[in-house]
């Protein structure tokens, strides 16, 4: 059975190559509405979810997927267009990488590691970081790259801390691992 939740996500997945059409044909004013809607739509079908209890394991696994297909789809057109480094992606996607297999270790002990207030704060700088990232170079070229460097440090710095976060509130996962 297919929820509106679930549907929601399902949506977010196919905007995401319509937001990077929209980049390559340097229409960043539509790429920045596909943007805000797929990041919003995380918000709608988590509430839709929750409040119709129609929270399912499908729900569970590509929720968090789209998010972060999303998030580093964008930084990787960033780098390519010269405004964010790699460095900073690659610590990104290590961190994602690190807290889900952090929570895939709980999994197996048959404990759920619920989304912190620091990773929920995360998610929002970052996606709110990237929607200034890509209005920036239009609105004011000439403060653009130290815009994107301020952008990518607030990403950084909350990626960084809410990883360390899971981590050390988590660590007696690992007491009990294999």
């Amino acid at each position: 059975m297919h929820t509106t939740a679930s549907k929601i996500t399902m949506l977010r997945m196919i905007l995401i190559p319509v937001f990077l059409i929209f980049l390559y044909l340097d229409m960043r004013y539509w790429a920045l509405a596909v943007f805000i809607i797929a990041s919003a739509s995380d918000a709608v079908d988590g509430y839709i979810a929750r409040h119709y209890n129609q929270v399912t394991n499908f729900g569970k696994f590509m929720d968090p997927l789209a998010d972060k297909v999303l998030v580093i789809t964008a930084m990787c057109y960033y780098i390519e267009a010269h405004q964010m480094a790699a460095w900073v992606v690659a610590i990104v996607i290590f961190r994602e990488f690190a807290v889900s297999g952090l929570r895939l270790i709980a999994v197996e002990q048959g404990r759920v590691i619920a989304a912190a207030k620091s990773g929920k704060i995360k998610t929002t700088v970052t996606m709110v970081a990237l929607i200034l990232m890509l209005v920036m170079p239009v609105w004011a070229p000439g403060f653009s790259h130290t815009f994107d460097w301020i952008c990518s440090i607030l990403i950084l710095l909350t990626t960084v801390y809410s990883g360390i976060e899971y981590f050390v509130k988590n660590k007696d996962v690992f007491k009990d691992a294999d």
